[in-house]
């Protein structure tokens, strides 16, 4: 299965979601596969974490092997536009508004 047509990407993602990622760890709207895609994505992106064992193996037990291949692909492409876009100082062009954190 291509995680790209999975229920999550068809639907989209609410606000209120995307709002609560500070607690996704926690928080009843997320599934265990996304909680597990979340750490990874985290780990993966952090400088401050790594990939352990424990994490891998969590994602492991929600992805087959070739959607982890696929989602540690999407993580560490985001993760190079981001610092490519730094490096030009390639500003958001508004395709995904986000509304700011109240408080």
């Amino acid at each position: 299965m291509d995680i790209h047509s999975s229920r999550g990407m068809k639907e989209g993602v609410t606000l209120d979601k995307i709002a609560a990622l500070d607690s996704f760890a926690s928080d009843p709207r997320f599934t265990d596969r996304e909680r597990a895609a979340i750490e990874m994505a985290e780990r993966m992106t952090r400088t401050d974490l790594e990939v352990t064992d424990a994490a891998f193996a969590a994602a492991r037990e929600e992805f087959s092997v070739e959607e982890m291949v696929e989602l540690a692909g999407v993580i560490a492409l985001e993760n190079f536009r981001s610092k490519f876009n730094n490096a030009f100082r390639i500003e958001a062009q508004g395709f995904c508004a986000i509304p700011e954190k109240k408080g």
